[in-house]
Parts: C-alpha cells; structure tokens; sequence
C-alpha cells in the first residue's frame, strides 16, 4: 500500500522516526542500521513496508533498498516476525548478516537475541539461495562471499583436528580465500599452517 515517504523529519530516536507529510506525521519503526543513516538528516526519503495486524498498523521504515528486501526476506521465513527482523538488522546490519548467511555462520545469527539455533538453521537454508540471486549488486556492499565453502570446510575441519583453535582458523581461512577465491584445499591448509 504505502512504498515510501518523503518529508520532514521531526523527531528522530534510535527504534523509531516521525516524518511530517504534508502537515501529518507518520510514525515509522527503524532498526539501528537505518538509525545510523537518518540521525543527522532533517528531511528525506524513508522507504517503507505497512504491516496490519489485529491490533495495530505499523510502518517499518528503511533508508537504503537492500535494507527493505532482507526484512522482507526474514519476515517470510517461518518463526520470524517484524520486530524479530527489525532486531536482527538492528543487531548485525545488512551486510555483516548477509554475510553471515551466505557462509552459513549459524553462530553469529543465533547471537541476535530472540533468534535461535532452530530458526537461525532455518534463515540459512531457506534464505542462502534467494541471496544469492539478489538483484543489488553485492560487489558494491563489501561482503565477502566464500566461494570456496567446501574447501574453507575441510580445510578447518583439517586445521581443527590438528589442534587450532576454531575461531582463529576461520579468521585466517577467510583472509586467504579473500585473496584467492580459487585456492585448493591442500594450498589452503598449507597457506593457513605458516599463518597460525
């Protein structure tokens, strides 16, 4: 119904703005992510997603396209709800969760309070593929994808079985495949053996 409004911001905190339409203030519900981007704005464009439920109409607001589509994704996925999504954008940002996603990082998205290990597992499958169709260009988001993700996996499982500590192999497993995505698993483990 509604896709975005465009006016003055008259009050701004960091769960929720009021813009001023044309002489009516909208309520709109932000995450933290969005916050960042709209606190030293006085007016603007807010793109938004109008939720009706039985005992409220509530608008969801987003500065930024990808913003909107990932909260639209999670709300699609069984278990989570508006406020979970708006939580989760609030706790990670859209590519630190985008990236967190597509390298199946199951520990990272269940950190997010009120998501668990159940519907973390269920974001990841039902989510990984759609990401990686998106329509936005992810070169121009930073996220690192790993394209190797079965050989990052043998490589720490390897690497693990030797005695490394889990977090610190997959740190340096990740800087090297962010140099060579086509790296094998033997030069990878190889490569991470002199860096550890």
């Amino acid at each position: 119904m509604f896709e975005y409004l465009n006016g003055k911001f008259t009050l701004i905190t960091p769960s929720f703005i009021v813009v001023d339409c044309g002489g009516v203030g909208y309520r709109v519900e932000i995450s933290l992510y969005s916050y960042s981007k709209v606190k030293d704005l006085s007016e603007g464009k807010v793109l938004v997603h109008y939720v009706v439920r039985e005992d409220a109409q509530i608008l969801y607001g987003f500065m930024e396209e990808k913003e909107r589509e990932l909260f639209r994704l999670f709300i699609g996925v069984s278990g989570i709800g508006p406020n979970t999504a708006r939580m989760m954008l609030s706790s990670l940002g859209v590519d630190e969760i985008v990236s967190a996603i597509l390298s199946e990082d199951i520990k990272t998205i269940n950190s997010i309070k009120g998501v668990g290990t159940k519907t973390a597992q269920r974001v990841v499958v039902e989510l990984k593929d759609k990401l990686k169709k998106w329509t936005y260009s992810l070169e121009n988001t930073n996220i690192d994808i790993p394209i190797n993700n079965k050989n990052r996996e043998e490589a720490l499982l390897a690497l693990q079985t030797l005695g490394f500590n889990k977090v610190i192999v997959e740190k340096t497993l990740d800087k090297i495949l962010k140099e060579d995505k086509q790296i094998s698993v033997e030069n990878l483990i190889k490569q991470a053996l002199k860096r550890l």
